[in-house]
């Protein structure tokens, strides 16, 4: 993630980053950042909405979940060949890149395994938990480009 950095003032007189290198022009400073800058933002950027790029991400914030993706790239292919219709392919990619733009969020990835579980369990009525579902589904197809 790309941000400006915060500076402060030390005693030479030049902004500096909390605990980070020092950029020869202060005013360009731009810190890279493997995690994400606050507890909402995402893990990665969204993939491109291919087969490789979703298998690239998944492996990146789901790795246990890449045989399932191999399996289904799989399926969608065969199914793909035998109908000789691209629409098990479109399938395919609609559905890991709303995983993916789930998943990349811990926080809504949570969440939503907090609300199937409630949907699962039946032990309330599930009518809200369904709702949020649905809108975190579409949150996610919005993000992907769907």
């Amino acid at each position: 993630m790309r941000r400006l950095a915060e500076r402060t003032r030390v005693s030479d007189g030049y902004p500096r980053p909390h605990g980070r290198v020092r950029r020869a022009n202060p005013a360009l400073e731009v810190i890279v950042s493997a995690q994400p800058d606050g507890p909402y933002e995402p893990l990665i950027p969204m993939p491109d909405l291919t087969p490789d790029a979703l298998r690239t991400a998944v492996a990146r914030i789901a790795p246990s979940r890449v045989p399932a993706l191999t399996q289904h790239l799989f399926e969608a292919t065969t199914n793909a060949q035998q109908t000789q219709s691209l629409a098990p392919l479109r399938a395919f990619v609609h559905s890991w890149a709303v995983f993916v733009a789930i998943e990349r969020h811990p926080e809504r990835a949570a969440r939503l395994r907090e609300l199937e579980q409630i949907v699962d369990m039946a032990e309330q009525d599930p009518t809200a938990a369904i709702h949020e579902i649905q809108q975190i589904r579409k949150a996610a197809e919005a993000e992907a480009g769907l």
